[in-house]
Parts: structure tokens; C-alpha cells; sequence
């Protein structure tokens, strides 16, 4: 399941960061129709849990990220779904935290099955995407973004 996200007031300023700089990437819905794969080492420093990010649901994120996001995306759309899949090494669980180009969060721990994540969304507008690879866990691993479209 993909859950939306709200910044609650007072979120903390050691969580994640929209206004730092991760590695800047750059794709069309038509050039990601080819997956794009991207080595990263997931996890961090920051609490989610302790951030005040909360899904619609009102549940809270969960797991460890860096404050900075791993990635920035500059996404121009066309008629596709745009999927964001995270692989970890054997026995690391990932967690996946997306702002997207209207400033919605969505977050995901293991849709991708296997203790991966996975977001999919169905109608992505053009614009910056910040993308955070985290770990549920405390802790680091070798983990792979996967960027496609669909």
C-alpha cells in the first residue's frame, strides 16, 4: 500500500529536507520506459518516526534516512505511470519517502515484497522529486533505486 503523507507543524529540522541537494537526475516518462537502475547506500541518520511525517491514514513513517534526499528528480511527464522501486542487499529492509512536484509526500516500507519498497504513481505531475532510500532499521545497506515508467 502507498500511502500519502502530511508535514505536521513542528516537524524537526534534523528530519528529511526538502531544500538540500541530493544527486540531480533528469527523465522523460518516454526515456524511463527503460528502467533506469541507480546504486545507493540506504538508511541515515534521522528517525522518521520522530518527524512527525504521518500518512492520510494518520500513521507515522517509519525507519532511517539521510536528511538530504539521496535524489533529485526532474521528471517531465506524458501519459505514463511513473514507478520508484527500491532493492536492498539479502536482509536489509528498505523504506521508500518521495516529495513529489506538488509537494506531496508518499512513503513506503514493503510493497516491493522481500522487505522492499515501492511507489507507484499513476498520474506524476512535471517537476522536482526529492527521494529518500531508507532503512527500517537502524543502520546502512547497499541497496538499488529502480526509476520506470509504465
Amino acid at each position: 500500500m502507498v500511502l500519502a503523507l502530511l508535514l505536521v507543524p513542528g516537524v524537526a529540522l534534523a528530519c528529511p529536507q526538502v531544500n538540500l541537494n541530493g544527486v540531480q537526475l533528469q527523465y522523460s516518462g518516454g526515456e524511463l520506459w527503460e528502467a533506469k537502475y541507480f546504486d545507493v547506500v540506504a538508511g541515515g541518520t534521522e528517525n522518521l518516526s520522530k518527524c512527525n511525517i504521518r500518512t492520510g491514514t494518520g500513521e507515522r513513517a517509519v525507519g532511517w534516512v539521510a536528511p538530504a534526499p539521496d535524489f533529485e528528480m526532474y521528471f517531465t511527464g506524458g501519459n505514463y505511470s511513473l514507478e520508484f522501486r527500491v532493492v536492498g542487499a539479502p536482509g536489509c529492509d528498505t523504506v521508500l519517502l518521495i516529495n513529489t512536484a506538488n509537494s506531496n509526500w508518499y512513503f513506503d516500507d514493503d510493497d516491493f515484497g522481500d522487505g522492499d519498497a515501492k511507489i507507484r504513481l499513476t498520474r506524476p505531475s512535471e517537476g522536482w522529486y526529492d527521494i529518500w532510500i531508507g532503512t527500517y532499521d537502524p543502520g546502512n545497506c547497499n541497496s538499488r533505486l529502480i526509476l520506470e515508467t509504465f
